[in-house]
């Protein structure tokens, strides 16, 4: 994030991830590993997953961007690991795989807006990380590959957020063939949002926080997960019931009410993240 952590009121490092967290609520976890092309193993998957749901407990965090340093956005599981990995039993084969499911979940249903920059590769496991997450941005150069079955494996646990973006066909096609695709094709797929130059990266990535940040929090953390509730369910009288309570609870609660009353009053809403210091800031 360029425009928005000139002010950063929290740093926290280690050598693999990094995660800070700026003045106006935004995170960013960033995988810092750019000789290893970001590949992860389970050290790193533990950290993420500690700080998911760190992120994830914080009312003070509106919104999560997930990046990387160097050339590749992650090579997917690391080599090392996967070599430790060949020589587990199955029970440690199974705790290890669990943990990594367990992170993705924790990605996939984080309460607030997630947005994946993706600069070049995202191989294997970094394509469940890209599909857990609501808005990816990727810059022309990046590409993608579900490279499993080149090693003998399966997209196992990343396969329910994959298969939910890119639907099952195309599962059924990049699976088996571990075909590499670019991000025109990514973006064709539904697994990517937008697209930029290289060099417009960060402010695209930027520019699209900036629009969430303008949003009433509530609102929109309210709209994930009705988004999330709601899909692929029947539209029955339970479905109706709840989205009727869902909508009702938000018009009286207190910034449901500031939101109508700041738009009838044409007035901007007081909402904690202020629209016109966002835009001077940007």
């Amino acid at each position: 994030m360029t425009l928005l952590t000139t002010d950063s009121s929290e740093d926290k490092a280690t050598d693999k991830v990094l995660f800070n967290v700026d003045t106006y609520g935004v995170a960013t976890v960033t995988l810092n590993s750019p000789e290893k092309h970001n590949a992860f193993d389970d050290d790193i998957i533990a950290q993420l997953t500690h700080i998911f749901m760190e992120i994830a407990s914080r009312s003070d965090i509106k919104l999560m961007i997930l990046a990387s340093t160097g050339k590749s956005f992650s090579a997917g599981a690391d080599l090392a690991w996967m070599k430790r990995m060949a020589d587990y039993s199955l029970t440690e084969n199974l705790a290890d795989a669990s943990a990594l499911a367990h992170m993705l979940k924790a990605l996939n249903f984080l309460p607030q807006p997630t947005i994946a920059k993706i600069q070049g590769a995202a191989f294997g496991g970094a394509v469940g990380l890209a599909a857990c997450c609501d808005i990816v941005i990727a810059s022309t150069k990046a590409s993608f590959c579900l490279s499993e079955v080149k090693l003998g494996l399966i997209p196992a646990t990343i396969s329910p957020y994959v298969i939910n973006v890119i639907g099952q066909k195309a599962c059924r096609r990049y699976f088996i063939t571990a075909e590499r695709f670019f991000a025109d094709k990514a973006q064709e797929l539904g697994l990517v949002s937008e697209i930029a130059s290289p060099d417009d990266l960060d402010k695209t990535v930027d520019e699209m926080a900036l629009i969430i940040l303008k949003n009433s929090p509530n609102a929109v953390e309210q709209a994930k997960k009705i988004a999330l509730d709601v899909a692929y369910q029947d539209i029955d009288n339970a479905l109706i019931n709840l989205t009727s309570e869902r909508i009702a609870a938000i018009r009286v609660s207190e910034e449901g009410q500031e939101g109508l009353n700041a738009f009838f009053e044409k007035r901007e809403p007081n909402w904690q993240v202020s629209s016109n210091n966002l835009d001077k800031k940007g």
